[in-house]
């Protein structure tokens, strides 16, 4: 028998070396070598030219020309973004498939019965790109100047005043029912098929105040027509220095914040998502994205994978009690 003097452990290594020489490695590995080298699809749960939308294209854009390949977005609306979400875990854990994820995607954790996936357990989110808060208006020649001056109505006239938003279970619909419980009040929420329908209802005084997001209510803001009397999050917004928070108002513990941001399918390797958050981090710290997502009324705003997914967990807790205490059905 001839001695090489080779043990087993040697030719183990040579083996290991030989294969990363020739390329051959497992398909993980070959997926995180120059991340990403091809086009990345962005998979969206809204159509086309709404907020989520745009912010989104403009970050799809951003992280394109930072990484040097393509974030191509895709519109794929249906109820509770399921659709969106199936089309994105069922592709491969590699990078180049990604998702969005929303302060809607809590609620349909919340509502629904059961999801074809569960979106703790199966996303892996990488980081926020926004938030956002909503905004308490009055007709603007109503008698109603302030949330107090509401709030004082609805206990001395119990049900009697209207509460506009848009469909049950939207995440403006919800935000009026947390309102309406923490403040302990009884009135009536309303709700329609759309913004435009609100605002009318507001200033036909069929409704006496709106629960919506910034955006679409700007115009009309802008008009003098409405008056923003209160908004929705922790602490004074950006674009509303002057109008107080809902728990400043007097309503205790109150605090609603949408958000948007991105999440790819569990088992997505961690140098991606590392990668990916860091380049999320610098794309919203760029005076240019920061304008054009202020002009929406958002707050440009990355985060951490865990802040997200913990941000994600409590949501749902939190709108599956909202849902449970306005008797609101299961879907």
């Amino acid at each position: 028998m001839i001695k090489t003097g080779i043990t087993r452990r040697q030719f183990s290594t040579g083996l290991a070396g030989s294969a990363a020489i020739t390329g051959i490695c497992p398909p993980f590995a070959r997926a995180q070598q120059g991340y990403p080298n091809r086009p990345v699809r962005f998979i969206l749960p809204f159509g086309a030219a709404g907020v989520a939308d745009i912010t989104s294209r403009l970050a799809a854009e951003k992280l394109g020309d930072k990484l040097g390949q393509r974030f191509v977005v895709e519109n794929q609306p249906g109820p509770g973004g399921i659709a969106a979400a199936r089309s994105v875990l069922s592709q491969p854990p590699d990078g180049y498939t990604l998702g969005l994820v929303t302060n809607g995607t809590s609620i349909s954790a919340a509502i629904y019965k059961a999801l074809p996936f569960d979106p703790v357990k199966s996303f892996a989110t990488i980081s926020t790109i926004g938030s956002f808060d909503l905004v308490f208006a009055t007709n603007a020649e109503s008698e109603f100047k302030t949330l107090q001056d509401f709030i004082k109505a609805a206990r001395e006239q119990p049900g009697k005043l209207n509460v506009g938003t848009i469909n049950v279970g939207g995440t403006q619909n919800l935000a009026a029912e947390l309102f309406k419980s923490l403040a302990g009040l009884n009135f009536q929420i309303v709700p329609y098929r759309g913004t435009p329908d609100v605002i009318v209802a507001l200033l036909r005084n069929d409704v006496q105040m709106l629960v919506e997001f910034y955006a679409p209510i700007k115009p009309t803001l802008l008009d003098n027509k409405i008056r923003a009397v209160a908004t929705s999050g922790t602490e004074r917004s950006p674009f509303f220095s002057d109008v107080p928070t809902a728990a400043q108002a007097g309503v205790a513990g109150y605090e609603v914040t949408s958000w948007n941001g991105l999440f790819a399918p569990v088992g997505t390797p961690v140098e991606i998502i590392d990668l990916l958050n860091k380049t999320v981090r610098e794309i919203v710290a760029t005076p240019e994205v920061k304008e054009r997502y202020a002009d929406l009324g958002i707050e440009a705003q990355a985060s951490t994978p865990e802040a997200l997914k913990k941000r994600l967990t409590d949501d749902i807790a939190k709108w599956a009690a909202v849902i449970e205490r306005a008797g609101i059905p299961r879907q």
